[in-house]
């Protein structure tokens, strides 16, 4: 079989092609981990494979709450998008907890 205008990114069932005794073999990038790849996986589609480039994270924004618990987050941007069944994007935000320590909130006890 041959993978040749038919490479998909991740697990993908129908990403196949005929193979030898009426078998199939598959063309996602996810046939590498099973072992069940065209023969010209490799040359037809990891060779044109594009990983996806995150840039840097952004600043962390202010808490949520300005007196007590709260949360704050921050996030980045992908600057090249997988292509190809390269490697998939990282996580794009991330979150975690604050507290708020406003001067106003010891005035308001």
């Amino acid at each position: 079989g041959s993978c040749r205008h038919r490479c998909c990114p991740g697990r993908n069932n129908a990403c196949w092609a005929p193979g030898t005794h009426q078998a199939r073999c598959y063309c996602d990038s996810y046939c590498e981990r099973t072992g069940d790849c065209c023969q010209d996986y490799q040359a037809s589609c990891r060779r044109a494979a594009v990983g996806c480039v995150v840039g840097p994270w952004g600043p962390w924004s202010s808490c949520s709450s300005p007196c007590g618990v709260g949360s704050k987050g921050r996030s980045r941007q992908v600057t090249v998008p997988p292509r190809h069944g390269g490697e998939p994007c990282p996580d794009l935000k991330q979150r975690r907890g604050c507290l708020g320590d406003d001067p106003a909130c010891g005035a308001a006890k």
